[in-house]
């Protein structure tokens, strides 16, 4: 199944969402409450629209927001990929695309719409965005959910797009939290080992596929623009920046460009994150010293705010996570898998469910201890849970009842010791943050029949694939209206 890309840019992407039907117009909402209370709506309804705020009181009409970008049809429209594909059928038809494309370089080129104006000096000012206040206990504004920072590696050279929240400051200061171990941070890292300021850009609305590229797993060492470029079988076209000469993307929305000085901090935080909790507090973190503001007339901020899961963060994460980790757990040497999920309760971290064929004795505890450190399971992981292939995994009632049913407690979970988490998880310690141990540990389940005796295994009570659909064709007339949210 080839993709097929409808749009270029965020604007592209909103007149696709509007002929499917799947965008709402929201008109004098306030940055203060009222668009981060109308998110947290959206994400806890699925399916649901995605809304553009405008006229928000206090700026131009014309600055405005869009939120909850990813689902119903158009996430599938997002991803290129036919409306009438299950959420495992898209995440199965990403994982071929992304496997069989090859990535394609960026093309720098003079200008693009990301420089209809160009703001350095005393016109910088970071304020004249309508960012919201996405959560009622945040510590500030965020501009940066639905952005991605740019960033280059000072030794080897090549170019990272990673998504870490960015909080405003004031007009000319934006903070910003890296996890260890993130390629952004690695770059940091270096940067301030010898003590110099590291050059940074951060694009605020942009290509919904670049951030969604931006939001996963891409190998160390090669750049997100050069794996979404072979997706969409063309190179991304950026301009150099004007002050550091990284490449910005020439149909951005607003970037910000400038230095983060490793001898400078000012307190980050809180916020509502991804695991649904405040879970890293206040600390002193970098920040950008802004030098130089890009973007379009009549600007678009992309919201992208996380709440408590299930929500928009979990469901796209969810079908790229899933395919990203059955590609590392196959180039592992694992067989005989049928299908992966990275639940959205669980915000595409805390809970992967595998399918598989079992080939022999001792597969379905393989299976789990992969899936629970290769590179995209290892960070804040906490459940991985195996089952039979009968069962599909992305249906978190299905899932449970596999294990509740297949597992024995004392003899199926095995439990692994300092794995990689982060300031994000809530289980950590207060003193164990503060000391920097961030590390936890995993819940590998296995839910299959056991192997040996998986032929006596009580025969499940569901009626066959064929009986089953003669009910739906037969009789699914009476559940018309029923279960719709």
């Amino acid at each position: 199944m080839k993709q097929k890309f409808l749009y270029d840019d965020l604007r592209g992407w909103l007149d696709q969402a509007r002929k499917l039907g799947e965008v709402k117009d929201v008109e004098k909402a306030s940055w203060q409450e009222d668009i981060g209370m109308a998110t947290e709506l959206l994400h806890a309804s699925d399916p649901a629209p995605a809304a553009l705020f405008d006229k928000i009181p206090g700026y131009p009409k014309g600055h405005r927001v869009l939120v909850n970008f990813f689902g119903a049809k158009r996430m599938n429209m997002t991803l290129g990929f036919p409306t009438d594909l299950s959420r495992v059928e898209l995440s199965n038809a990403f994982l071929k695309a992304f496997q069989e494309s090859k990535p394609i370089p960026y093309k720098v080129v003079e200008k693009g719409p990301v420089t209809e104006n160009v703001k350095m000096g005393k016109d910088i000012n970071v304020l004249s965005f309508p960012t919201p206040f996405w959560h009622e206990n945040d510590g500030g504004r965020y501009i940066g959910t639905g952005s991605y920072d740019i960033t280059q590696d000072p030794d080897e050279g090549w170019v990272n797009l990673g998504t870490y929240r960015v909080m405003v400051h004031d007009k000319k200061t934006v903070a910003f939290y890296i996890s260890p171990g993130k390629h952004g941070r690695v770059h940091r890292d270096k940067y301030f080992k010898s003590g110099k300021p590291m050059p940074l850009a951060i694009v605020v609305g942009g290509d919904p596929l670049l951030y969604l590229m931006a939001c996963n797993e891409v190998p160390y060492g090669i750049s997100e623009y050069d794996f979404a470029g072979g997706l969409r079988g063309k190179p991304y076209q950026v301009i150099k920046g004007k002050v550091t000469g990284l490449p910005i993307p020439a149909n951005a929305e607003i970037v910000f460009e400038g230095f983060v000085d490793p001898k400078k901090k000012r307190k980050e935080g809180p916020f509502g994150e991804w695991t649904g909790y405040y879970a890293s507090d206040v600390r002193e973190e970098p920040f950008l010293d802004v030098k130089a503001v890009y973007h379009r007339n009549d600007p678009i901020i992309l919201g992208c705010p996380p709440n408590r899961p299930p929500d928009e963060i979990a469901r796209y994460r969810a079908v790229m996570r899933s395919a990203l980790l059955r590609q590392q757990m196959e180039a592992a040497g694992i067989v005989g898998i049928k299908s992966v999920w990275a639940h959205e309760v669980g915000s595409s971290r805390l809970l992967l469910a595998i399918a598989i064929n079992q080939r022999y004795g001792g597969h379905a505890t393989q299976v789990g201890h992969v899936a629970s450190q290769c590179h995209v399971g290892a960070y804040l992981g906490k459940y991985v849970i195996v089952v039979d292939d009968d069962i599909d995994v992305s249906n978190l009632d299905e899932l449970m009842w596999a294990m509740v049913t297949r597992s024995d407690p004392a003899t199926s979970i095995d439990i692994i010791h300092n794995t990689w988490s982060t300031a994000l998880d809530p289980r950590i310690h207060p003193d164990d943050k503060h000391k920097g141990k961030l590390v936890n540990s995993r819940a590998i389940i296995d839910a299959t029949r056991p192997y040996d005796w998986r032929d006596q295994f009580p025969l499940v009570n569901m009626p066959s694939p064929a009986r089953a659909r003669k009910a739906r064709e037969k009789y699914g007339y009476l559940l018309k209206g029923f279960g719709s949210k």
